[in-house]
């Protein structure tokens, strides 16, 4: 039941970082990935700025097909077990 509902949140948080706009919403908290661009040769730092910015980018990028399937998957729990 504990570990459901933790999926369920999880899954709830991925795909709200998954479907935020660049153009309308992260470029006006200058988080968007365009906007970070070190010059060459330099150390990127590790600060939290930096971070958050690739954690969003990674997300879009490589959670993209795991999300549809994992969303898929509870529609279809949620239609067939309610």
């Amino acid at each position: 039941m504990v570990l459901g509902n933790f999926l369920y949140v999880a899954c709830l948080l991925i795909n709200a970082v998954a479907i935020l706009s660049e153009d309308r919403f992260l470029a006006r908290i200058n988080l968007s990935p365009a906007s970070y661009d070190p010059a060459f040769g330099a150390s990127p730092d590790g600060s939290v700025r930096l971070r958050i910015i690739h954690l969003i980018a990674s997300i879009r990028t490589l959670m993209r097909m795991p999300l549809i399937f994992a969303n898929s998957v509870i529609i279809l729990y949620e239609l067939v077990l309610g």
